[in-house]
C-alpha cells in the first residue's frame, strides 16, 4: 500500500470513528464503539477483521495466539479501540510492538473517553519491520 492510499485509509477510519462518537458521545463500553465502527467500515464496503489473534515468533518457537488486536483494517492497518481517562505511552508502545510482530507500518488509537474524539486519535507509524 502506497503512502497516498494508507493516508487516504486512515482518513476514512477516522472519519467513521469521528461519526461513531458524534452519534453515541463518551463513557459507553469498548465494545460498543467497537460494534459501531465495524457498522461504519462495512457501510463503506472497507474490509476489516475483528479481535483478530496474531502469532509471534520467539527464537525457534511460535507463539500462534500472542496477542488480539481490535481492528485489522485491510490487512494494513491496526485500529486499536480505548475508553481510558488518557492514552499513555505505554498504550503507543504496546500497538508498535503489535506493527513490529504483524509487519505492518500504521496504525491508529482511538480513545472514546473523551468529550471532543479528536482529542482522542493517536496516529502511531513505526519505520522499520522486523525480518
Amino acid at each position: 500500500m502506497h503512502s497516498g492510499e494508507a493516508d487516504e485509509l486512515s482518513h476514512r477510519i477516522i472519519g467513521s470513528a469521528l461519526e461513531v462518537h458524534s452519534q453515541l458521545g463518551p463513557g459507553l463500553l469498548e465494545s460498543t464503539y467497537e460494534e459501531c465502527l465495524s457498522y461504519e467500515l462495512s457501510q463503506l464496503k472497507i474490509p476489516f477483521t475483528r479481535q483478530l489473534l496474531l502469532p509471534i515468533q520467539y527464537k525457534s518457537l511460535t507463539l500462534e495466539k500472542a496477542y488480539k488486536v481490535d481492528l485489522l483494517v485491510s490487512g494494513q492497518l491496526i485500529v486499536e479501540l480505548k475508553v481510558i481517562e488518557k492514552v499513555l505511552p505505554v498504550h503507543k508502545a504496546q500497538l508498535r510492538t503489535y506493527l513490529r510482530h504483524a509487519r505492518l507500518r500504521r496504525g491508529l488509537i482511538f480513545n472514546f473517553n473523551e468529550e471532543s474524539l479528536k482529542s482522542g486519535i493517536h496516529r502511531v507509524t513505526i519505520q522499520h519491520l522486523l525480518q
